[in-house]
C-alpha cells in the first residue's frame, strides 16, 4: 500500500510537469493578425519620393486627356493640388477624380479654374459639326414635315365635312365646335409625330409640359371668357327662350332678340338693346311671359273699416268679372288681406289673355272700374288716419294765448255740426270699358322683328324654332 500510494502521488505531480512546456507554444495563436493596409490609407511612413511618382503619373495621365491638358500637379505629403485651367465644370470634377484614385494619395486640393476665354478655332469647328448634322438629319426632317402635314391636312378634310356634323350635332354652334376640335386634335397629333420621327423626344416632352403649363395660366386667366363659351354652347343646346318672348333675366325685362355665341340681347320695353353675357343668363332666374298666354293681374284696393268688407269683395268680384278682356276662367277673385290702420285691404285678381289683352293696360282699366264701382256703391276708401294724444300737462303752455287778438279772445269757429250740409256730388257716367282699348301692343315685337330680319350685324342666333325649348 505504501508504495502504490507513492506511485499515484508521483503521477499526479507529473502531469503539470508534462503540460508546461506546451503552453507558450499555444499562446501566440492567440494574438489577432495585423490587417494589411489598403489602397489609399493613410500611412505613417512614406517611402522616399512617393510624392514626385504620384506627380509624374498624374502629369502624364492630364497630358493624355485634351481637356486636361492645362492642369497643373503638385504633390507634398500625399495632398496633391490641381491648378490650372480646365474647358468646363465636368473636366474639372473628372481631374480631382482622377487625382483621388491614385495610391498614396491623402487629399485633393482642387484650384482649378474654368476657362472662360472663347476658342474661335473649337468654336467654329463645333459650329460647323452641328451644321453638318443638321444637314445630314434634313432628309428625315423634311419627311416628319410631310408626315405632320399629312396628317393636319387629313384632319382638315374630315371637319370640312359639315353636312355630316350638322346632321350629327344639334345645332351649327356645336358642329363649328367639334369641327375646331378635329383640327386642333390632328394639328397637334401630326407635329407629336414628327418629333418623335426625328428623334425629339425629351422636345416633345418640353413642348407638351409647357403646352399644359400654358394651358392652366390661361385657363385661370380666362375664366370668365371660357365660362362665357362653355354657357352659350349650353343654352344653344337647353333653347330656353325663343325669338320675341317676353322675359325677365336677372332682374331685366324685355323681348328677346337673339342668342349669340357670347351674349344673349333682349330689346327693353322702352325700345333699348339690351345685352346680357350668356354665362349671367345661364344662371339665372328667367322668368318667360309668353309662355302661357295667361297671366293674372293683381292691385289692392282699401274700404273704410266701418263698411262691409264682405259686400265690397262681392261687389269687387262681380265688377272685374264684368269686364269683357277679364276671363271666366280661371275666374276673377277678390280677398280681403288684411286690416289697416284706417281700412280694410282688399286684393283683387283676375286672369287675362295676353294674345287678345295687354297686360299694363287690361290691370290699368280693372283699377279704374273697381274704383268707381266701389264708391257708386256707397263704400269710402279714407285717407290714413292718425290719432294724435296729448299728455295731461303740468306746467302751463307758452303758446296758451295765442287765439287772442288785442286782448280779446278769437271768434271761435262753428262746429262741423252747425255748418250746413255738402251738396252731393254730381252723378259720375258709367265707365267705359271698351275691349279695344286694351288691345296688345306690338310695337316692340314689330321692333324685334324688324331687328332679326336686319343681317348687317353679322351675329349668328342660335335659337332654333326647330328644337323643342326647355
Amino acid at each position: 500500500m505504501p508504495r502504490l500510494f507513492a506511485a499515484l502521488l508521483l503521477g499526479l505531480l507529473a502531469a503539470p510537469a508534462q503540460a508546461s512546456p506546451l503552453a507558450p507554444e499555444a499562446a501566440p495563436a492567440q494574438q489577432p493578425a495585423t490587417p494589411a493596409p489598403t489602397a489609399g490609407s493613410i500611412e505613417v511612413d512614406r517611402a522616399d519620393g512617393q510624392d514626385e511618382r504620384i506627380a509624374q503619373r498624374l502629369a502624364d495621365i492630364f497630358a493624355n486627356v485634351p481637356s486636361l491638358s492645362q492642369v497643373e500637379v503638385s504633390v507634398s505629403g500625399g495632398v496633391v493640388t490641381l491648378s490650372g485651367i480646365a474647358a468646363d465644370d465636368a473636366a474639372i470634377q473628372r481631374a480631382e477624380a482622377i487625382a483621388g484614385g491614385v495610391e498614396g494619395v491623402v487629399t485633393v486640393e482642387n484650384t482649378i479654374e474654368r476657362d472662360v476665354s472663347v476658342d474661335i478655332g473649337e468654336g467654329i469647328g463645333g459650329l460647323g459639326d452641328r451644321i453638318g448634322q443638321v444637314g445630314r438629319m434634313l432628309p428625315l426632317v423634311g419627311l416628319a414635315l410631310l408626315v405632320a402635314l399629312a396628317i393636319a391636312a387629313l384632319g382638315y378634310l374630315i371637319a370640312s365635312l359639315s353636312m355630316i356634323w350638322r346632321r350629327v350635332a344639334p345645332n351649327g354652334f356645336l358642329a363649328e365646335v367639334i369641327t375646331s376640335a378635329i383640327r386642333f386634335v390632328f394639328v397637334i397629333a401630326g407635329i407629336v409625330i414628327a418629333l418623335d420621327m426625328i428623334g425629339a423626344g425629351a422636345l416633345m416632352g418640353a413642348v407638351l409640359g409647357g403646352a399644359g403649363v400654358v394651358g392652366i395660366a390661361l385657363g385661370f386667366a380666362m375664366r370668365d371668357t371660357v365660362e362665357n363659351y362653355v354657357a352659350s354652347l349650353m343654352l344653344s343646346l337647353r333653347q330656353p327662350f325663343r325669338a320675341n318672348d317676353h322675359v325677365i333675366i336677372d332682374q331685366h325685362e324685355g323681348r328677346v332678340i337673339r342668342l349669340t355665341s357670347r351674349a344673349t340681347v333682349l330689346m327693353t320695353l322702352e325700345g333699348n338693346h339690351l345685352r346680357i353675357p350668356n354665362s349671367t343668363v345661364f344662371k339665372a332666374v328667367i322668368v318667360n311671359y309668353t309662355r302661357n298666354p295667361q297671366r293674372r293681374f293683381s292691385f289692392e284696393l282699401g274700404v273704410d273699416a266701418d263698411d262691409d268688407a264682405e259686400a265690397a269683395r262681392v261687389l269687387g268680384r262681380d265688377t272685374l268679372a264684368a269686364l269683357d278682356f277679364v276671363l271666366n276662367e280661371p275666374a276673377p277673385e277678390v280677398r280681403i288681406d288684411r286690416v289697416g290702420d284706417s281700412n280694410v285691404v282688399l286684393t283683387l285678381l283676375g286672369w287675362i289673355d295676353q294674345r287678345q289683352a295687354d297686360f299694363f293696360k287690361a290691370r290699368s282699366r280693372a283699377i279704374a272700374a273697381s274704383k268707381r264701382a266701389l264708391e257708386d256703391g256707397g263704400f269710402a276708401m279714407p285717407e290714413p288716419i292718425y290719432r294724435l294724444r296729448f299728455d295731461q300737462r303740468t306746467v302751463p303752455l307758452p303758446f296758451e294765448n295765442v287765439g287772442r287778438e288785442g286782448g280779446e279772445p278769437r271768434a271761435s269757429t262753428p262746429s262741423p255740426a252747425a255748418q250746413p250740409p255738402a251738396a252731393p256730388a254730381p252723378a259720375r257716367p258709367a265707365a267705359q270699358t271698351d275691349a279695344h282699348d286694351v288691345a296688345p301692343e306690338d310695337e316692340i315685337a314689330r321692333m324685334v322683328e324688324e331687328e332679326r330680319a336686319d343681317t348687317s350685324a353679322g351675329e349668328k342666333d342660335l335659337l332654333d324654332s326647330g328644337r323643342p325649348v326647355e
